[in-house]
């Protein structure tokens, strides 16, 4: 259900990681405590974010949640289609990315659950 080649968050945030870069986005669980996506609010490129910290949020017709970096890094890019169409996180979530980042340390992930613990906190 979960993608094994990448981390997850207890706040439900997936990253993968690719060398010293990785892309960050939402769970399949997120979208569907969510519901439907109606915007995303998400940080400029050159921005640094920090592990924990809220990045962006993310409305939905039921409320709004922030977003929590997994990692700590520096923005590189934003995934500019989800503001015209947030909607395509419900449709994808494991396949839509929301922000790029160059990580501060990539050895960092050692502290993010793997697909099987997310799962296993999902339950």
């Amino acid at each position: 259900m979960y993608p094994a080649d990448r981390k997850y968050t207890k706040d439900h945030e997936w990253i993968r990681i690719s060398g010293a870069n990785a892309e960050i986005g939402i769970t399949d669980f997120a979208q569907q405590q969510l519901g439907d996506v109606v915007f995303v609010d998400l940080p400029e490129p050159g921005k640094t974010i920090t592990a924990g910290d809220s990045f962006g949020s993310i409305e939905s017709v039921k409320a709004v949640s922030e977003l929590y970096a997994p990692m700590s890094g520096e923005v590189l890019e934003v995934n500019a289609a989800l503001k015209d169409h947030p909607e395509v996180i419900n449709k994808d979530p494991h396949g839509t990315w929301m922000i790029k980042v160059r990580l501060a340390d990539a050895g960092d992930a050692g502290t993010l659950l793997d697909s099987a613990q997310y799962q296993d906190l999902t339950k």
